[in-house]
């Protein structure tokens, strides 16, 4: 298996990045997180976790060890492969989605396209013992602030994509008022 990779991106895409590793070219599938980060022509390197089908050998990458291990605590759910695993972590940081399972918010998580109530009541049931054993949830009210700035700069008419994206730049130690207020300046506002 392959576990970590190193090397120059030679191709980038807006789910994917092709890692030049001496010469061979490996197509790494990437969170929008981890995407915004490389620079074509740049060395980068990732945490990878090899996906073994039938007819593909997928690589998803990460920044973090710990962004790899919950992509693989959220591939143990029923009914969730790897590209959806990767797609929920595209749309928040690892940090809030760690606090929605602990807290039991499955409401938060249904706002992750593609994941129904059942699937997020499914999440939380089977991940909130191994995220508060992990100690990856740390005890705020970080979640509630990026709701309520989310839906801050949603009311503004901003569309939640550019909104969560926005807001994903932004320090989480920041009250609401401080994040919308960073994020309309990061929108050009």
């Amino acid at each position: 298996m392959i576990s970590h990779i190193e090397g120059t991106i030679i191709h980038m895409s807006d789910k994917f990045a092709i890692v030049d590793v001496a010469g061979v070219g490996y197509k790494v599938f990437l969170s929008t997180e981890s995407i915004a980060g490389c620079r074509f022509g740049e060395s980068a390197s990732f945490w990878t976790y090899m996906a073994v089908r039938e007819n593909a050998l997928d690589l998803y990458g990460f920044n973090s060890m710990d962004d790899m291990q919950f992509f693989e605590l959220l591939l143990e759910i029923s009914g969730i492969g790897p590209k959806s695993a990767i797609g929920i972590m595209s749309i928040t940081s690892v940090e809030s989605l760690s606090e929605a399972i602990a807290t039991g918010d499955t409401a938060y998580l249904t706002k992750v396209s593609g994941i129904g109530k059942k699937t997020a009541e499914r999440i939380v049931i089977e991940l909130r013992d191994k995220i508060l054993k992990r100690g990856s949830y740390t005890n705020t009210n970080n979640l509630r602030d990026e709701s309520d700035a989310l839906l801050a700069l949603q009311s503004l008419g901003y569309g939640e994509r550019e909104s969560r994206e926005a807001l994903k730049q932004i320090d989480t130690k920041k009250d609401t008022s401080a994040r919308v207020k960073e994020a309309l300046k990061i929108l050009g506002m």
